[in-house]
C-alpha cells in the first residue's frame, strides 16, 4: 500500500470514528487553536470530562449512541450529585457547545443532534453578595515584612483594585505593567480579548515594593519564594492562609472581583466604564455583581428623595 493511500485510510478512518474520546480530544485542540483563554480550556476539558465519565458509566462510548434523554438523565444526576444551578447549566453548555462543533465539523447522515430536544436547566437570577472590604482589610493586615507579605500585600490590594479575574490576574507579565501610572494591560482576557484595569496609588505603591523584592527571572509578575510562577492552586492557598491568620471566612478568588463591582459603583463610577475595566460584553452580566444591601438602597433614596431635596415641604 502506498503512503499516499495509506493517509487516505487513516484520515477515512478517523472520519468514521465517533468515540467520544476521540472527538473530545479533538474538541479541545480545535479550541486551543482558536486561541481561546486558558481558563477558557480548562472549563471545557473539566466541564466535558464529567459528561463522558456519565456516558461511560451509561456504558455510551460512541456520540451516535447519545440520546436526549441520557442528556436529561445526565443533568439530574448533576443534580443528585450536588452540582447548584449555575453549575448544571454550564455543564449543559458544554455538552451543547461540543454536540454542535461534532455536527458541524462531521456533517452526519442520518442523525439529529439530541441537544436539539433538551432545554438548558433553568437559572434563577440571584445577586452575588461580595467579600467585605473589613475581611480583606484583616487579611492585608497580616502581612508582615516577609517577602511573602510584601507579596501577598500587593496581591490582595492589585486584586481588589483591578477586579481581575483569577487566570488574567495570574498570566500578568512585567511588561503589562506600569508601577508608575498603575496601567495593568490584561492580555489573556476572557474571549480572546484584552484590557486596560489600574491599580491606585496604595496599590502602586504595594507593587512597587514587591517588585524591588521580587528577584525571579521568569516574566511572570506574581511569583513564589524560590522564583517561580504562582500556579492557581498555588494562588488559592494564599488567599486561604491569609484568611484563617486574619480568621474570617476564606473567600473564593472571585469574591475579589465581585467587590471591585460593588465598591465601584457605591463610589460613584458610572457603569459603563465599571464595564470596560471588568471586561464584559454587556450589562446583564455585570447586573449580578451589583448586590446592593439595603444601606445602599437606603443612602440613595437619601441623596434623590424628591421630599427632602426639595425645600418646599418644610
Amino acid at each position: 500500500m502506498s503512503k499516499t493511500t495509506t493517509n487516505q485510510w487513516s484520515i477515512t478512518k478517523y472520519a468514521q470514528d465517533t468515540h467520544l474520546l476521540t472527538w473530545l480530544e479533538a474538541f479541545l485542540m480545535d479550541r486551543k487553536a482558536q486561541g481561546f483563554s486558558k481558563g477558557t480550556l480548562h472549563f471545557y476539558k473539566y466541564k466535558l470530562k464529567l459528561f463522558v465519565d456519565y456516558c461511560q458509566a451509561q456504558v455510551v462510548t460512541h456520540i451516535p449512541h447519545i440520546t436526549p434523554n441520557l442528556i436529561r438523565s445526565y443533568l439530574l444526576h448533576l443534580e443528585e450529585t450536588g452540582h447548584n444551578e449555575g453549575g448544571r447549566h454550564a455543564c449543559y453548555r458544554a455538552v451543547k457547545t461540543f454536540l454542535y462543533w461534532w455536527e458541524d465539523e462531521v456533517e452526519p447522515e442520518d442523525w439529529t443532534n439530541p441537544i436539539r430536544k433538551v432545554k438548558a436547566p433553568k437559572v434563577r437570577k440571584q445577586q452575588i453578595k461580595p467579600f467585605s472590604l473589613a475581611n480583606i482589610q484583616a487579611m492585608v493586615n497580616t502581612c508582615d515584612r516577609s517577602f511573602t507579605g510584601i507579596r501577598d500585600k500587593a496581591i490582595l490590594l492589585s486584586l481588589l483594585d483591578t477586579g481581575a479575574r483569577a487566570q488574567e490576574f495570574l498570566d500578568i507579565t512585567l511588561p503589562d505593567v506600569n508601577p508608575i501610572s498603575g496601567e495593568i494591560t490584561i492580555k489573556q482576557a476572557k474571549g480572546g480579548k484584552y484590557r486596560i484595569v489600574f491599580v491606585g496609588k496604595i496599590g502602586r505603591k504595594a507593587l512597587r515594593k514587591y517588585l524591588r523584592a521580587r528577584n525571579a527571572e521568569t516574566d511572570r509578575l506574581w511569583v513564589t519564594l524560590i522564583g517561580d510562577p504562582i500556579s492557581y492552586w498555588g494562588f488559592r492557598e494564599i488567599i486561604r492562609r491569609r484568611a484563617n491568620k486574619a480568621q474570617v471566612p476564606v473567600p473564593g478568588i472571585h469574591d475579589f472581583r465581585r467587590a471591585f463591582a460593588l465598591e465601584c459603583l457605591r463610589n460613584g463610577m458610572d457603569i459603563y466604564s465599571l464595564q470596560k475595566l471588568m471586561g464584559h460584553a454587556d450589562l446583564q452580566v455585570l447586573q449580578r455583581y451589583l448586590a446592593q444591601t439595603i444601606e445602599d438602597i437606603q443612602l440613595a433614596h437619601q441623596a434623590g428623595s424628591p421630599v427632602d431635596n426639595s425645600g418646599l415641604y418644610k
